[in-house]
């Protein structure tokens, strides 16, 4: 029987979070627990002191927390060395938001005088932080005044849950990422050809340099071309004289009309 149960533990801490056994199997809640695939198979602990009692939780995603068989999460008292078991992960439920993910683990050990003797619950707030894989676990509170429903409430950051980063380049920026970089390679692939290979000097050296001096002309021809249809010269037609140049008439003389 002993080695069955280490068995039964062994294939549960190497299947990830599919060890956690949810109440109701659902898809939307199995997506959640994949989300937390970073953190299976690492102990969390945190020590609380209370008046004279002092306890250690120890929580584990989908595992034995402390080494005991199917239990999630534990409370160890320090004083005489007693372990209970504050949730199960084969009885687990699982929210999740953009940034967060609440994990639930029922079927804890029984309260002795608390919340109508019923079963303990852990709930644990596991939320984004970019900036550790595995923050700091610690116990928030432990509501057990209720008639029913207790719990114990845990926080742990962590970037597991964080939302993936989406590329923030449209179409055009990266378009325009491209024809940047093919501009350089022409430039410097034909700087270091014109150089080398060719042994050109001065201006020279750049890529078709004699092509892109005709640049500005080749524009100004082809604008030309495209964008006046008539000729500058108007047809002699419409102007309703020769274009051959007229002849000179000769001076009029009027000296006859000078007074004597």
């Amino acid at each position: 029987m002993v080695l069955l149960v280490l068995c039964r533990s062994c294939v549960f801490a190497g299947n990830g979070t599919k060890a956690c056994k949810l109440i109701h199997e659902s898809q939307s809640e199995r997506k959640v627990l994949d989300r937390l695939e970073p953190l299976v198979n690492k102990n969390f602990t945190f020590d609380q002191t209370e008046g004279e009692d002092s306890y250690t939780y120890v929580f584990q995603l989908c595992g034995d927390a402390g080494g005991v068989p199917q239990a999630g999460a534990i409370q160890v008292n320090k004083k005489d060395k007693k372990i209970k078991k504050i949730g199960l992960y084969t009885l687990t439920k699982a929210v999740g938001g953009s940034d967060w993910v609440m994990l639930i683990y029922d079927g804890g050990d029984k309260y002795d005088h608390h919340c109508s003797q019923k079963n303990r619950t852990a709930m644990v707030m596991i939320s984004c932080d970019k900036n550790v894989d595995m923050g700091n676990f610690k116990v928030i509170l432990e509501d057990r005044e209720r008639e029913h429903d207790c719990f114990y409430l845990f926080e742990l950051d962590s970037s597991a849950v964080c939302p993936a980063v989406q590329s923030q380049l449209s179409a055009g920026s990266i378009i325009l990422i491209i024809g940047f970089c093919l501009m350089a390679v022409y430039l410097i692939g034909g700087f270091l050809y014109q150089r080398l290979i060719v042994r050109a000097k001065g201006m020279e050296q750049f890529p078709n340099y004699a092509f892109w001096v005709e640049v500005g002309n080749l524009t100004a021809d082809g604008c030309d071309f495209v964008c006046r249809s008539k000729n500058r010269e108007a047809s002699p037609g419409s102007r309703g004289v020769t274009t051959e140049p007229l002849e000179e008439e000769p001076e009029e003389r009027d000296d006859h009309l000078l007074p004597m």
